[in-house]
């Protein structure tokens, strides 16, 4: 860990615990409103937090988003597609499970992202321990699954 790193790491571990919160939130509204309904009113309130945040972190640079490559700001239908999933399909498949399936699909991609590097990462090789983290993660998807002994 990197000196006075230790507030990021504690960060992502919040917004980590704040993904399955989320999905239970989304498809409990989905469910109410429908997906389509559920997204977008998520979605406006995800724009004004964001928006809010960088007015006031002085960040907020809008004239700057005519310069972002096409395919980076693609992300956001990742995003609407992850959203979308979750809200459907999260009450049907078990919210534990589907976040499951999201954590080990997230693992894998960053397996790749790391290993060749794209959309600017550095670069990580692939080793034994990230190899077996991913088995790992399938593991505790399928026992996850499996009906209380």
């Amino acid at each position: 860990m990197n000196e006075g790193s230790g507030w990021m790491y504690l960060t992502m571990l919040l917004a980590g615990l704040a993904i399955p919160v989320m999905a239970a939130m989304s498809a409990e509204v989905s469910h109410r409103v429908g997906a389509p309904t559920a997204a977008v009113g998520i979605f406006l309130t995800a724009a004004v937090a964001a928006t809010l945040f960088a007015h006031l972190s002085g960040g907020l640079r809008l004239n700057m988003l005519g310069s972002i490559a096409i395919p980076t700001v693609l992300g956001g239908a990742i995003i609407a597609f992850y959203l979308l999933s979750i809200s459907i399909l999260g009450l049907k498949v078990g919210i534990g499970t589907a976040v499951l399936l999201v954590l080990a699909g997230q693992i894998a991609s960053s397996v790749v992202i790391d290993t060749f590097g794209l959309f600017g990462a550095p670069r990580v090789p692939v080793n034994v321990m990230r190899i077996l983290g991913i088995i790992l993660v399938v593991t505790g998807v399928i026992l996850a699954r499996r009906p209380a002994l």
